[in-house]
C-alpha cells in the first residue's frame, strides 16, 4: 500500500522522537526564607570558630612546646634534694641532652631510670616544676659494711651493691670478705642479708657487740666466719703481762648460717673455760648442733702446713696443754 494512502495526521504521528518540538523546561526558583539564612549564619560561625581554635591550638603549642620561657636552658633549673654522696654533676649529665628542650618534651621515666642506675642512688623521684624547672628528689643506699677487694676496700649496702667510698665521709663499720664483681646480684644480696640477719642477732645477745667483730668472711653461703677480739675481757698491752697481747688477738668463729644469737650467747658464756682447758683459742667452730669445737683450724694447719720451730711456737707450745694435735670438743645446749 503507498505512502498516499494514510492520512498526513497519521503520518506526522510517526515521525522520529528527536524531530519532534520539545516543550520548554520550567524553572520554579526557591525564595531564600529566613531559615535559610540560619544556618548559613551558622556554618559560617562554626567555620571561623574552628580556624580561631586552630590558630589559638597553634601557639599554645608553640609556647608550651618551642618557647624558651618552657626550655631547660641553664643547669640551675635543676633542682637536686636528698643528695649526700652523690654528686649534683652526676645527675645534671643525664639532663644534658635536655637542654634547649621544652621541660614538657623531657621523658621523667627514662630520667629517673637513668638517676637509679647511679650506684649511691635507691630511689629517684623527678618531676616538672612549671614553666621551665625540673625537681630530682633521691634516697641514697646505706651501706652496713667495709667490703675488701684484693688492696682495695670499698663500701656495701644490704643489697649486695658495692659502692665507692666517698671522699669525704667517716664510717665505722666491719669488714667484709667473699663478695665479689662476678657473683650474680641476686647472690651477693643473699649474702649480705645473711651478714645483716648476723649484725642483728649477736646484737640482741650482747650490746654493741658488733664493734669487736673486725672481719666477717662470706665465702661460704652456708658458713659466715666472724674474727671477734676482746673475748676475754682484756685490752691492751702489758709489758709486766705480755700474754695480754694473745689473749685479745681476735677468734675465728664458724657461725654457720643460721641461730646466730644463740651461738653468740654459748661463745661468750664458755670462751674463759676453752681458754682454761686449752690454753689458746684461735678459732671456735659453731656449727655443730650442741657442740663447739675449739681450734679446729689450728689444727688443720698443723696437719696441711707445720708452722717453722721458731722461739714463739715454742713459748706457745709450753703453755698449751697436751692436745693440741686434736680438736677439743665441748658440748653445750642450744639456748632456747
Amino acid at each position: 500500500m503507498d505512502a498516499d494512502a494514510y492520512p498526513q495526521e497519521v503520518l506526522a504521528d510517526e515521525e522520529p522522537k528527536y524531530l519532534r518540538r520539545q516543550k520548554p523546561l520550567e524553572i520554579k526558583r526557591r525564595k531564600f526564607g529566613r531559615r535559610a539564612w540560619k544556618t548559613y549564619l551558622r556554618v559560617t560561625f562554626g567555620i571561623g570558630v574552628g580556624i580561631a581554635g586552630a590558630c589559638l591550638a597553634y601557639a599554645c603549642g608553640h609556647f608550651l612546646f618551642a618557647s624558651p620561657q618552657m626550655s631547660l636552658m641553664h643547669s640551675t633549673q635543676i633542682e637536686l634534694t636528698g643528695n649526700q654522696y652523690v654528686s649534683r654533676g652526676s645527675v645534671v649529665a643525664i639532663f644534658k641532652a635536655d637542654q634547649g628542650h621544652s621541660v614538657l618534651r623531657i621523658p621523667l621515666d627514662e630520667r629517673r631510670r637513668q638517676i637509679e642506675a647511679l650506684p649511691w642512688v635507691a630511689q629517684a623521684l623527678v618531676r616538672r616544676a612549671l614553666p621551665d624547672h625540673i625537681e630530682v628528689e633521691i634516697s641514697e643506699r646505706a651501706p652496713i659494711a667495709f667490703l675488701r677487694q684484693g688492696s682495695d676496700l670499698a663500701l656495701v649496702d644490704i643489697h649486695g651493691v658495692i659502692l665507692e667510698r666517698p671522699l669525704k665521709a667517716n664510717f665505722h663499720f666491719p669488714v667484709v670478705t667473699g663478695i665479689r664483681d662476678d657473683m650474680t646480684p641476686e647472690e651477693r644480696e643473699r649474702r649480705m642479708q645473711l651478714f645483716a640477719g648476723f649484725t642483728q642477732q649477736v646484737e640482741l645477745a650482747r650490746a654493741r657487740a658488733m664493734e669487736q667483730v673486725s672481719e666477717v668472711d662470706l665465702s661460704d653461703a652456708s658458713d659466715l666466719r666472724a674474727s671477734i677480739s676482746g673475748l676475754n675481757g682484756q685490752v691492751g698491752f702489758s709489758l709486766s703481762n705480755p700474754s695480754t697481747a694473745q689473749s685479745d688477738l681476735p677468734v675465728l668463729v664458724h657461725f654457720g648460717n643460721s641461730d646466730f644469737e644463740a651461738k653468740y650467747r654459748t661463745l661468750l658464756d664458755n670462751i674463759a673455760q676453752w681458754r682454761a682447758k686449752t690454753g689458746r683459742v684461735e678459732s671456735v667452730d659453731l656449727r655443730f648442733d650442741g657442740e663447739a669445737v675449739v681450734n679446729p683450724d689450728t689444727v688443720l694447719a698443723q696437719q696441711v702446713a707445720p708452722r717453722p720451730f721458731t722461739s714463739r711456737t715454742v713459748a706457745i707450745a709450753q703453755r698449751a696443754p697436751k692436745p693440741a694435735h686434736a680438736r677439743h670438743k665441748s658440748s653445750w645446749k642450744k639456748s632456747p
